[in-house]
């Protein structure tokens, strides 16, 4: 495979919420980027050639060769084209060998294609993006394995082994704490505060983890109602609570180190829960996809 590429990449996180786009030069250097909220369910018609056009004109302009490159939910069912999951375990090689071209008259565009892992039988679970963004910080991995966490609305937690993401597993952690802040009973105490890492929080994780979740939920009403915990300290109790139940299934008892790739004040908060349970942390690029969009190229050109 060769170390560069013969012109420039353009490298986009297409999610469900939001679009994330990079300018790569032929080594993979980020020359520009730009953000927005024109995730694949905000485009009209479902014309994603026209929604990527408006996005990404200016550089096309500036080199109109360049290779695009798309990974998230744009390959999904709702998305430009539903491109084929690759099975776990999967190696870099087998997800560039998933690509699949799209036609939409301004060049050459790839979408990739996810991953999908049957090893629990009757819970196959599936990602989109999160591949790429573990791909691009593979580098930083002890020799190239280890334990992934990529916090989010649905955090993923990815095992590589030899260079492969051998497994996955999904956690609804961050959706589960919006529905319960916007739409049950505790929502009425979540009148002020915001969620931080304080006694709280970590009060929350070890009672979490040691499992009995629904049941602890409610000691979010009982508590505060009591005068036990602070209304302010209510959503840090409860993002506590919802998080160290993730940590309890998704982290072995013993101590492991943990890398984190996310949002950084996200990220913090899985940290602290992290090291509160006695375990190991390292933050990784949080523009990791970049970086693995460009091997994903660079693979496809070697093998034409």
């Amino acid at each position: 495979m060769t170390a560069s590429l013969s012109r420039a990449v353009i490298a986009v996180d297409w999610g469900t919420s939001s679009f994330r786009a990079y300018l790569l030069d032929p080594q993979g250097g980020i020359v520009d980027r730009r953000e927005s909220h024109g995730g694949i369910l905000r485009v009209r018609g479902g014309d994603f050639a026209a929604a990527l056009l408006v996005e990404i004109e200016d550089w096309l302009k500036q080199q109109p060769d360049a290779l695009v490159i798309m990974s998230g939910m744009i390959g999904s069912r709702q998305g430009w084209r539903e491109v084929p999951y690759v099975l776990c375990p999967a190696t870099p090689d087998e997800l560039a060998e998933g690509l699949e071209r799209v036609d939409w008259g301004e060049g050459e565009a790839w979408i990739v294609p996810g991953l999908l892992d049957e090893s629990r039988p009757g819970q196959p679970d599936v990602m989109r993006g999160e591949e790429t963004q573990v791909l691009g910080a593979q580098g930083a991995l002890p020799k190239g394995g280890g334990l992934v966490c990529l916090p989010g609305t649905h955090s993923k937690w990815v095992r590589v082994e030899g260079g492969a993401i051998q497994g996955f597993a999904t956690y609804m952690t961050g959706e589960v704490y919006d529905l319960l802040q916007g739409h049950s009973i505790l929502s009425r105490l979540m009148t002020k505060g915001a969620v931080a890492v304080d006694r709280w929080f970590l009060e929350g994780v070890m009672l979490g983890q040691a499992g009995g979740l629904l049941n602890r939920l409610f000691s979010a009403r009982s508590r505060a109602l009591t005068g036990d915990l602070p209304e302010d300290e209510v959503r840090s109790y409860l993002s506590g609570l919802l998080i160290g139940d993730e940590l309890a299934a998704a982290v072995p008892d013993e101590a492991v180190e943990v890398h984190l790739i996310g949002a950084p004040a996200l990220s913090a908060l899985y940290e602290a829960a992290l090291q509160k349970l006695g375990h190991s942390v390292v933050q990784l690029d949080g523009d990791a996809v970049a970086a693995g969009l460009f091997d994903l190229a660079r693979r496809r050109e070697a093998s034409q």
